[in-house]
């Protein structure tokens, strides 16, 4: 087990060096991370974590990378985008371009999932699916397409549970032990690292997706982000978090209603 002062050494040491900034994420949930990372890499001590990261760049993107939560799924909680399909895709239907940001998307499964209701109604065209995470690793298979084929059936499940009516398999090609998304998906994706601790707003969205990320930062670090999403929403766009995050107690709450409790959704209305 690290101790407090080793965690801020290690936070300390990432930022200054490496511009990665741990500051404001929650201390026991940081913590816990990095002591299963030690175990993971068999690491005796946190002098000989601290001295990898000083010496070896390649090993310090793998620490961010397990530090930084990657647990996704295709169509993951169906309900939440059974309510995207019926309540929010049929009035975006008006706009002239549709412009979506999966804020911490990890390695894509979300990005793909609205890509596909989206060409189910008949919106893909006229949308571009902003992709964004810390990590640069995961990002990269959002460009590749590819999943595990194993993972398919699960993913089936989930997309007829949130409403969809066809032949999941007929969105992708079986290669061996993964599955290949067909490339008109990730044409419509603007794929990037996006620091959401330090870097700016950078567009105007109809919809922005940030889901069990803000649940390992720190009170002050979540307002800093619900007022970065707050400032790339237009007026009557949508916030979607994760179930167990909430704008209640946030700077920006009087702004927006709440359009599904369990869903976590809200809508900007000023």
């Amino acid at each position: 087990m690290i101790k407090d002062e080793d965690l801020n050494i290690l936070v300390a040491e990432l930022f200054e060096k490496h511009g990665y900034d741990f500051s404001n994420y929650a201390k026991a949930s940081l913590k816990r991370r990095v002591n299963r990372l030690m175990v993971i890499d068999r690491l005796p001590s946190f002098a000989e974590l601290l001295y990898k990261i000083k010496s070896d760049a390649s090993y310090t993107v793998h620490v961010v990378q397990e530090l930084t939560v990657n647990v996704t799924e295709m169509f993951r909680d169906p309900q939440l985008f059974k309510t995207i399909r019926e309540q929010i895709l049929p009035g975006l239907a008006t706009h002239p371009f549709i412009r979506i940001w999966h804020a911490g998307c990890s390695t894509g499964e979300e990005v793909y999932s609205m890509a596909i209701m989206l060409e189910e109604a008949n919106l893909l065209h006229k949308s571009l699916l902003y992709a964004t995470d810390l990590n640069p690793r995961v990002i990269e298979n959002i460009k590749r397409g590819f999943f595990p084929l194993s993972q398919m059936k699960q993913y089936s499940e989930n997309y007829i549970a949130s409403g969809g009516k066809k032949d999941f398999s007929d969105y992708y090609t079986a290669k061996y032990e993964w599955a290949k998304f067909h490339d008109r998906f990730k044409e419509k994706m603007v794929v990037a690292t996006h620091n959401l601790v330090s870097d700016r707003s950078f567009n105007e969205f109809q919809i922005i997706l940030c889901r069990n990320v803000l649940i390992y930062f720190d009170k002050i670090l979540q307002d800093k982000v619900l007022t970065l999403f707050d400032n790339s929403l237009e007026k009557l766009g949508f916030l979607i978090l994760g179930s167990k995050e909430n704008l209640r107690f946030s700077s920006i709450a009087s702004q927006y209603t709440q359009l599904a409790h369990k869903e976590k959704i809200w809508r900007k209305m000023k």
